[in-house]
């Protein structure tokens, strides 16, 4: 009796397929494909190709001053390797990414350091030290340039109340004090980024190294040397890694400070491209740039990837 509702059940379950269309056959054999088909549409769209039509653009004469795309090979990209401004550009974005991340590390190391036991008051300094991250880069650039503006801004007055005598420092038009003035304002945004990576880390260091160390007569530095920072390690790679690629691509901050100012002496290479391709409508020689800037970047990036893939399998 089974077996013959079974085998009516099986011919019922045939009759139902042979009369489907082929189309509804096709989707139900690739239905996994057709759902992910729309998100594989849009990531297509929104970079795939706009990459391919930069690449087009940085081997052809793309300016809005000048009609016609015309190609002219590595023309673009041999414009900016020989303009000494795109060259400054880079050590300038070279020497503010060491500093600020250098500063942002070092700051954001004692203060984990400092907060990773509980004390009253804990939550209140996260909450105040973790603040800025949530305020744009043009908002900071701002209040920084009001903080230094002269002669309204109070940093030379609290400055001169400090060191008791009078100040006078032009901290938006005058080198070193530019440089100063703009890693100030990105430290203060950005230290709580590696602050709240670093005590994530400290977090998941195993109470009993601590403990084995105290036992054997470990002090405070040795416990720091031979436990914390090894085991540590790793978030301080993920950590710099992430600030490095904010860091390279300084841009608002700097535009509501100085305008690359004085002269061309605070251009980033973020900066530079924009100025070439968007003030001065040399689009092609600013896509071309941004390409070889990528470059730049990315081996940097791949080495410090590297490196810290080599610590987790370790």
């Amino acid at each position: 009796m089974s077996g013959g509702i079974g085998a009516h059940g099986l011919a019922g379950q045939g009759a139902r397929q042979e009369g489907r269309s082929p189309l509804a056959t096709w989707s139900e054999r690739h239905i996994k494909w057709l759902l992910v088909a729309p998100a594989i549409v849009l990531i297509l769209a929104i970079t795939v190709y706009p990459l391919g039509y930069s690449v087009w653009v940085a081997f052809v004469n793309f300016d809005f001053l000048i009609p016609g795309h015309a190609f002219v090979g590595l023309g673009n990209f041999a414009a900016v390797l020989g303009d000494p401004v795109a060259l400054h550009s880079v050590v300038v974005t070279a020497i503010f990414t060491v500093a600020d991340v250098g500063l942002e590390f070092a700051l954001g190391l004692a203060l984990a350091l400092a907060l990773e036991k509980t004390f009253r008051g804990r939550g209140v300094l996260m909450a105040i030290f973790v603040v800025p991250l949530f305020i744009a880069p043009v908002i900071v650039g701002q209040f920084w340039s009001l903080l230094l503006q002269r002669p309204f801004g109070p940093m030379d007055y609290i400055l001169s109340v400090i060191l008791r005598h009078p100040v006078t420092i032009s901290w938006l038009t005058e080198f070193p004090w530019d440089f100063i003035g703009i890693i100030l304002a990105d430290v203060w945004q950005w230290t709580s980024f590696i602050l709240v990576i670093l005590l994530a880390g400290l977090a998941g260091i195993p109470a009993e190294l601590h403990e084995a160390a105290a036992i054997d007569g470990a002090g405070g530095w040795q416990n720091f040397r031979f436990i914390t920072l090894p085991q540590l390690v790793p978030m301080i790679l993920l950590a710099v890694t992430f600030r490095l690629l904010g860091a390279v691509n300084l841009f608002d901050t700097i535009f509501m400070m100085t305008g690359g100012g004085p002269g061309t002496s605070t251009y980033t290479a973020a900066y530079y491209l924009y100025q070439t391709g968007f003030q001065q409508f040399h689009l092609s020689q600013a896509t071309a740039g941004s390409w070889l800037f990528l470059i730049l970047v990315s081996v940097a990036i791949f080495l410090l990837v590297r490196r810290l893939l080599k610590v987790e399998e370790a």
